[in-house]
């Protein structure tokens, strides 16, 4: 068999069609790299680290780590079929994944931006609900009233990387695995006055309807009044509006309200699995990565130290 062979009936073995995607620039361009009419047999080990290195040696560590799972499932699939091939060479490491650069603001910070008198009534219950529940920016802005629990402050959302659950002819099917987040007193007071009645739609609408020539999935529109949901770019863009002090595309992000939260919750002493239940993390290391304690968190712990009964 052929290395464009083998690349070929790896891929046309993958179910999913983001997954197809996301492997197919890593197997391609090794497969490129290599020789794609050559017979996979003939490859060595060192030639596929070797290309791995030439192709994306200086990337990004989550680009190479990426490439690099891909190459592995190839080949990984290639031996269990019982075709003849190379391996990943041991030399060719998965890199440790580096800190999130998403900066954490303080809490004080997040409190003045929404108490501000020129935000948006719309912006403020964004930005408080994003903060309180440390939801993802699609998860918020993809609620609708109908899913709120006003009474009891929470409500379910189609989280990052939901799967189906279950599937009928090899199609997904729409009902899909929810969970949920949480809110508090801040948040509960901005809901009722943002929605003046409104009680089925997008939570988070446009101040315009739609244009005739823009096709609006029904879903995503209120009935009562022909508004359309937030989308991602317009909250982002509205949030740099308000913070951004060297021109445009300077300001916060809206990422920062979900690790803020998660700093804030750690310095005040937050368990670890409490952590991870509350930003619904499957590892711990994807909590360690989003904490940014302040220097005056640091300071205090470390006044935990002094000696006798110096600490004051």
């Amino acid at each position: 068999m052929t290395v464009r062979a083998a690349a070929d009936a790896f891929l046309d073995s993958l179910r999913n069609p983001n997954t197809v995607r996301s492997y197919s620039t890593g197997v391609g361009k090794t497969a490129e790299r290599i020789g794609e009419a050559r017979p996979l047999g003939s490859v060595a080990d060192d030639e596929i680290g070797e290309a791995l290195e030439l192709l994306w040696g200086t990337a990004a560590v989550n680009t190479w780590n990426a490439c690099r799972a891909a190459v592995l499932s190839w080949l990984g699939w290639c031996e269990l079929y019982g075709y003849d091939g190379p391996a990943v060479p041991a030399w060719t490491k998965r890199l440790a994944v580096p800190d999130s650069e998403t900066s954490a603001r303080s809490k004080m910070a997040v409190d003045r931006l929404i108490a501000r008198r020129e935000v948006h009534l719309r912006e403020k219950t964004l930005w408080r609900m994003l903060y309180e529940t440390a939801g993802r920016s699609e998860e918020i802005l993809g609620v609708n009233i109908e899913d709120l629990d006003l009474a009891t402050r929470r409500c379910p959302v189609r989280a990052k990387g939901a799967r189906s659950k279950a599937r009928l002819r090899g199609q997904a099917r729409e009902d899909f695995v929810l969970e949920t987040v949480y809110w508090d007193a801040g948040t509960a007071r901005l809901l009722p006055r943002l929605l003046r009645g409104r009680t089925r739609g997008p939570v988070f609408v446009t101040h315009r309807r739609p244009g005739p020539g823009k096709v609006v999935s029904p879903r995503d529109v209120c009935p009562d009044t022909g508004l359309a949901r937030l989308s991602y770019g317009q909250a982002r863009a509205l949030l740099d509006e308000h913070t951004a002090v060297r021109g445009p595309g300077t300001g916060w992000d809206l990422h920062e309200y979900r690790h803020s939260a998660l700093t804030h919750l750690g310095e005040q002493g937050a368990s670890l699995l409490m952590l991870m239940a509350k930003f619904r993390h499957k590892k711990p290391e994807n909590v360690r990565r989003y904490f940014h304690p302040s220097a005056e968190a640091i300071a205090e712990v470390t006044s935990l130290l002094a000696p006798g009964d110096a600490r004051r």
